[in-house]
């Protein structure tokens, strides 16, 4: 029996020292889940990969499901914080939800590298996109036809670019893509192709255009000149409390420290 006491007093005492060296070595613990646009992927990731480095034990997920999908999940509550490359709608804020601009992004115009044509101003966009002009030929191209590269319904891009360039729900799409990586490659491998895609992704696979003679940059975006641009939007619920670990990530990615972050990854920061 004194034996039996003993090892049980040692096991308590075992589990008891094992708990003050896991607090003493375990910074913060906990999880934080984010679901959303895909346009924010490279801002979203690198900003989730500096929050676990300074937070030992934390685990930060990303889903890239869309804007669309992304505020859904937070409205049912799968996710702590949705993405969204879009503002939210009026009946989208009635529902409780809440949003905070976290940076700013150009939506690039993008073309297939072999293609000649520079600059294209907003009218002649809406008239590419709504299927009045048809063929490179009219607009300084080649003679070839212009293949019409879009994102999904629901896609926080493709409701920027529609808006700016009013071509909202007219658009005579060839492709509809999922992704803002899809939209790329599609484009990339199509020697007639205009698609639209975040700035903060795009690569040297496809050419960027000029939209009325100005480039987009994070100048431009910031000040305005660059005219196709949209927010990338923190969505949360206004009447429900964030976990801690999420609170804490949220107060991050919206502080002046992670400026520098969010402007590596091609986004323009709005906090100061």
């Amino acid at each position: 029996m004194k034996k039996t006491k003993r090892f049980i007093g040692s096991a308590v005492l075992l589990l008891f020292l094992l708990a003050v060296m896991a607090g003493c070595t375990k910074s913060d613990s906990g999880t934080v889940s984010t679901d959303g646009s895909t346009s924010m992927e490279k801002v979203i990731g690198a900003l989730g990969e500096a929050f676990e480095k300074s937070n030992s034990g934390v685990t930060f997920t990303y889903n890239p499901t869309g804007s669309g999908s992304g505020i859904t999940a937070v409205a049912e509550g799968r996710c702590d914080i949705g993405l969204s490359s879009r503002s939210l709608k009026e009946e989208e804020k009635a529902q409780g939800l809440k949003e905070t601009v976290l940076a700013l992004d150009g939506i690039a115009v993008i073309v297939n590298p072999d293609n000649p044509v520079k600059d294209l101003d907003l009218e002649t966009i809406g008239k590419i996109y709504t299927g009045e002009i048809t063929n490179w030929k009219d607009i300084g191209g080649k003679d070839l036809e212009i293949v019409l590269i879009g994102r999904e319904a629901g896609s926080g891009t493709r409701d920027g670019f529609e808006t700016i360039t009013g071509t909202v729900d007219v658009c005579k799409y060839r492709q509809e893509l999922t992704s803002t990586g899809d939209v790329i490659t599609t484009v990339a491998g199509n020697p007639g192709a205009i698609g639209y895609a975040s700035l903060a992704s795009v690569k040297e696979i496809v050419k960027v255009l000029s939209v009325g003679g100005i480039e987009p940059t994070e100048e431009t975006v910031r000040d305005g000149s660059y005219a196709v641009q949209r927010p990338f939007v923190l969505v949360t619920k206004s009447n429900t409390k964030l976990s801690a670990t999420a609170q804490k990530f949220f107060d991050y990615i919206t502080s002046s420290e992670a400026n520098e972050i969010i402007s590596s990854a091609g986004a323009v920061s709005v906090s100061q």
